[in-house]
């Protein structure tokens, strides 16, 4: 590498790290060459389940020269967001209470796309401020894959559950991206450290994992709980326990975890009130208490709907008697996704002779033939 390069290339990275990134590599553009032809197999294999999206925009994510023909380098970039070391913040902390929620590590504060997005920009600037060139930033949301792209930069390398996993830092890292018209030396891939270690894919409650590194997110916690629109199918329910939005246990089970360090972005150190929350509180919540309770969070962009039908999921799973009253009020509620969720929870919490008195009088007044079936399961 010539001077001129490597004094760019480390003045980036103090300027990375200065904004809150922890590590910084390159790929090529044309480094993922297989990524394509595993997406289309994913896809044909129905594993996407109800994110028409991932299809929709498959040719586009094939590669990075398919979404901006003029990108020659990827900037590939990762920040920590990892729980510190009080128990009450460990990510399966909530599976000892089943009256508390689950709400995955990465969602207990800020959503990190209103945090990376813009400090990728400011970053993106300071490149063609010193070296010129043409450039765009991307978060997840964009149809890039970064998971492969981030293996090839070095990164790290996709595990058996399919994320990411650094030798640094875990697999609690946020992935962001800048692509360039500059060519920038790579950095050189990362090899796969798994070994025979098969801990990610035996900690899946729902066995998501068909074989390792292949994931069926219809079977995924955290697409049931996020991305699933409708209501969670019944065989996933129980296995889903106190989890009400995401899922960390593959994450958790990874050994690698043991070189991970707490986040040091101050908007990334989760809230106390999203830790472990009773799911009573919960309960209650109509939708101006939900947004303002989940305001800024990324847990506010599934809606209330969805997010109550998986408290009530959990609910239903707590053996607490004490939340029949809240979950008996939300029978009346007017999205069917929650009545339906609501039913649920009352038979599992409910004695029969209680809950069958209850169907006689739902059924004269509901409408709605999900909620109907839940009621005549």
């Amino acid at each position: 590498m010539d001077p001129k390069t490597q004094k760019l290339l480390t003045a980036f990275e103090e300027k990375a790290r200065e904004l809150g990134f922890d590590s910084v590599k390159v790929a090529a553009a044309g480094s993922i060459p297989s990524a394509g032809e595993r997406l289309r197999t994913f896809l044909d294999k129905g594993y996407h389940g109800t994110m028409g999206w991932i299809a929709e925009t498959a040719e586009r994510r094939s590669s990075p020269a398919s979404l901006w023909p003029e990108v020659r380098s990827v900037i590939m970039l990762a920040m920590n967001y990892g729980p510190d070391d009080a128990p009450e913040h460990h990510p399966l902390a909530h599976l000892k209470d089943g009256r508390k929620g689950g709400i995955s590590v990465y969602a207990r504060h800020r959503d990190y796309h209103d945090i990376i997005k813009g400090r990728l920009k400011e970053l993106a600037s300071f490149l063609v401020k010193r070296a010129g060139g043409d450039v765009k930033v991307f978060v997840d949301t964009a149809p890039v894959m970064e998971k492969p792209l981030g293996e090839a930069a070095g990164l790290g390398w996709q595990g058996k559950h399919t994320n990411l996993v650094s030798r640094e830092l875990g697999s609690w890292f946020f992935l962001g991206s800048i692509f360039t018209t500059l060519e920038l030396p790579p950095s050189g891939a990362e090899r796969d450290h798994c070994g025979s270690c098969r801990a990610c894919l035996d900690a899946c409650p729902t066995n998501a994992f068909p074989a390792p590194y292949q994931l069926d997110a219809r079977r995924c916690i955290s697409y049931l709980t996020i991305e699933h629109p409708g209501p969670i199918p019944a065989e996933f329910r129980e296995a889903i326990g106190n989890r009400i939005y995401g899922c960390d246990d593959c994450l958790a089970a990874c050994p690698w975890n043991k070189f991970a360090e707490a986040a040091r972005e101050a908007k990334l150190i989760a809230r106390e009130d999203l830790v472990n929350p009773p799911l009573a509180d919960l309960l209650s919540l109509d939708d101006a208490a939900f947004r303002k309770l989940f305001s800024g969070s990324p847990v506010k962009r599934i809606g209330r709907g969805r997010f109550l039908r998986n408290v009530l999921i959990a609910a239903g799973n707590s053996g607490a008697p004490e939340l029949l009253e809240s979950v008996e009020n939300l029978l009346a509620d007017p999205d069917p996704v929650v009545r339906g969720a609501a039913v649920w929870a009352l038979r599992r919490l409910s004695e029969p002779q209680a809950f069958l008195s209850r169907k006689d009088r739902a059924l004269a007044g509901e409408t709605d033939p999900s909620v109907l079936g839940e009621w005549q399961a």
